[in-house]
């Protein structure tokens, strides 16, 4: 018989967890290892649980679960690797950042699963394992973590997968992967050029989560802050620029009209609205996905020519915003070197949109 894949989840919060059931269906809760950070302790001797308006209520898996990646590979029999890493950890600036984390675990085969928000963030991946097959993915997973371990899931679960870059030769194990989560009950589509799939999110996400986060409002709160020509007119205008940046890179599906679609979304919904990621990032004053949401776009415009200035101004003032949780975040930190900010380990995906 053939053996059944290995799978490592690193980064398991909310979306994390969700994946790592779905692909445990696929294979056996065993060969499914999970990098925990402060939901370890629970994860670790309870296993995760699940409260989904689409898979059930009360799900309880049991994972092996370790705090870092060493250990996780320890587990391993001698000399053998995963099949696949799937990296759902917020798209976080560290050192060491988490491409070399996993370097103990990437085989020669290993598939590199990415599923962040945000763009232009997979070729630090890209660099460190050339000839390893790079999926990009970009999930609508509206995921929370309630308490450690404990995942509230509504609406959806939808992942899009497409290798990184298009041109490469590992389009299979796009297919092969999308196959494995589909047989654990996931729904994925495939992409021939995933970056349209994360424009397309990065249009809703690179303008409501700083907005949300300065302003600490949910959607709906924000737009009734003020006059639509006000509220309604600036969220219109950054995700027109961001429209911008994603024509100026050859997709131009990413027009006004989709943004007239996103626009018509927000403004049919009943307060409070939707809470994104950095909002409650925010509220928790934790670390937020600043520069793969907002920082690559202004980096990725100024590379093309084109002018984004509301952008740049979002930018700076969500950077400031983080950098001051930062400095928040030195003064707490614990006896052990880790930092945690009300239970939630810096760094750890704790929400998506």
């Amino acid at each position: 018989m053939t053996p059944q894949p290995r799978v490592l989840v690193f980064g398991t919060g909310s979306v994390g967890a969700v994946y790592a059931w779905i692909l445990s269906r696929a294979v056996t809760p065993s060969n499914v290892y999970c990098i925990c950070r402060s939901n370890y302790t629970i994860a670790s001797t309870k296993g995760f649980t699940i409260n989904s308006t689409i898979f059930g209520d009360d799900i309880n898996f049991k994972p092996h679960v370790s705090r870092t990646v060493d250990e996780a590979v320890s587990l391993l029999p001698s000399g053998e690797y995963f099949d696949y890493i799937v990296v759902a950890a917020k798209a976080i600036p560290s050192t060491p950042s988490i491409a070399e984390l996993l370097r103990p675990a990437v085989g020669p085969t290993t598939t590199i699963a990415l599923i962040q928000n945000g763009i232009s963030i997979e070729e630090p991946y890209a660099q460190l394992y050339p000839n390893n097959p790079l999926l990009s993915c970009v999930v609508y997973l509206p995921a929370t973590q309630t308490s450690p371990a404990t995942i509230k899931h509504t609406e959806i679960e939808l992942l899009h997968i497409g290798t990184y870059p298009s041109s490469s030769p590992h389009q299979k194990a796009a297919t092969s992967f999308s196959d494995f989560l589909t047989a654990g009950g996931g729904t994925t589509q495939l992409h021939e050029d995933i970056q349209s799939a994360r424009f397309s999110k990065l249009l809703v996400n690179a303008s409501w989560n700083p907005i949300c986060a300065l302003s600490l409002s949910r959607d709906a709160q924000f737009l009734a802050s003020s006059p639509p020509e006000i509220s309604l007119a600036l969220i219109k205008s950054l995700m027109l620029e961001i429209a911008s940046i994603a024509n100026a890179c050859g997709y131009e599906d990413i027009n006004a009209e989709t943004v007239d679609f996103q626009i018509g979304r927000a403004k049919v919904r009943q307060l409070p609205g939707i809470e994104p990621s950095m909002l409650a990032d925010a509220k928790g004053r934790a670390r937020m996905e600043v520069d793969a949401i907002v920082g690559n776009a202004v980096r990725l415009a100024e590379s093309k020519g084109v002018e984004v200035p509301l952008l740049r101004g979002i930018y700076a003032l969500v950077k400031a915003l983080d950098q001051s949780f930062e400095r928040e975040r030195a003064r707490m930190i614990s006896g052990d070197g880790q930092v945690t900010v009300n239970g939630v380990m810096s760094g750890e995906s704790t929400t998506s949109e």
